[in-house]
């Protein structure tokens, strides 16, 4: 028996001993690398695109304050064959790459207000995109100030995007596409307002209160007969509850002010006043979870999703002190949404599938 074993660990050495040698050679590396490679240009998110529901893919679920897990606000839309992309916060385009989004589905960029952590990688959208196969310019809606916004970033990626066109040739990269085109949402005096209507998409542009920047807007995706509604960033809103009404879906902002406060005497204790001025100021434009809850139960909403958390709950702890204080939720529930989280409204039913698109 001795002598068995004794075998069996000499075989087990000599192949761990192959494996090694064979480790070593630039062919097996080689090898390895290409089947890798197979595997993960050929992999692809082409299925959100499908006709057959209306999907909501978060790409951005932290606020300023940084996560290593967490880019900054955006939300994806998926209908009408189309991505539809609320907000582009930091971050956000290399979630949705590392998923291998198809890009040249972009249909437009709808911003909810011009902080910059709502609109910081615009460039990247528009130039990931557009080397992505977009087939024509891209429309980018929002409040007043983003025709500034777009001509802004168009003008900072210019020289990037004549290099490319230059290496890569005017066929592949049609210059003509690589355009932006600013389209301000203007209410005048409404509190909504349709935007969008086009490939059974409907898109309704609406206020809330994010004062003092003003208009700051949310927005709400019909499609197939489903509905999903993005708050933006607000305080507690009654035009939010409104627009919201019947809604599949609400996806709201989140911010505990219980553990603002708490940073924020930190910050004043460690000497940071300035730190925690910031801190201090910015309850007073933001939303909690519980508050988040009773607004999408007023609107009867049947599944609220919350995002841009602030401080974004990255460990067990942080995710139960969010909940604490909600009393009562929509029929589906309250989702604390992380980076990747997908959410499927089949269209003609009723049916709500919360699940996750991995990396």
């Amino acid at each position: 028996m001795r002598r068995l074993l004794w075998v069996l660990l000499a075989v087990t050495v000599a192949v761990v001993a192959a494996g090694t040698l064979a480790f070593r050679s630039p062919r097996v590396q080689d090898a390895i690398v290409a089947r890798v490679a197979r595997r993960i240009i050929g992999r692809n998110t082409s299925s959100l695109l499908a006709p057959d529901a209306l999907r909501v893919l978060l790409c951005g679920t932290s606020s300023p304050i940084p996560s290593p897990r967490r880019a900054e606000a955006c939300t994806a839309i998926f209908a009408g064959g189309h991505m539809w992309i609320v907000d582009t916060g930091p971050g956000s385009w290399r979630t949705l790459a590392l998923r291998r989004v198809r890009g040249e589905a972009i249909g437009a960029v709808f911003y909810t207000h011009l902080h910059s952590d709502h609109v910081g990688e615009l460039g990247e959208f528009n130039l990931q995109t557009w080397v992505a196969g977009r087939p024509g310019p891209l429309r980018v809606y929002g409040p007043d100030g983003v025709t500034d916004l777009v001509h802004g970033f168009a003008q900072a990626y210019a020289a990037d995007t004549r290099f490319r066109v230059a290496h890569h040739g005017a066929e592949l990269l049609p210059p003509d596409r690589a355009v932006m085109i600013p389209l301000p949402v203007v209410l005048d005096g409404a509190d909504a307002i349709r935007v969008l209507d086009e490939d059974g998409v409907v898109v309704t542009a609406f206020t809330v209160a994010h004062d003092p920047v003003k208009p700051a807007l949310g927005y709400r995706f019909d499609y197939g007969g489903r509905s999903v509604v993005v708050s933006g960033d607000t305080r507690p809103c009654p035009n939010l509850v409104t627009q919201a009404r019947g809604a599949d879906v609400l996806v709201h902002e989140a911010q505990d002010k219980h553990l603002v406060h708490i940073m924020e005497a930190a910050a004043r204790a460690s000497g940071e006043a300035r730190v925690a001025k910031i801190l201090a100021d910015i309850p007073a434009y933001h939303t909690t979870p519980a508050d988040a809850a009773r607004e999408a139960v007023e609107a009867g909403v049947r599944l609220l999703l919350l995002t841009h958390f602030t401080p974004p709950p990255d460990n067990a702890l942080l995710a139960r002190i969010f909940r604490r204080d909600v009393t009562a939720v929509p029929p589906r529930g309250l989702v604390l949404g992380k980076d990747g989280t997908l959410v499927v409204l089949p269209t003609g039913s009723d049916e709500i599938r919360v699940t996750r698109v991995g990396l």
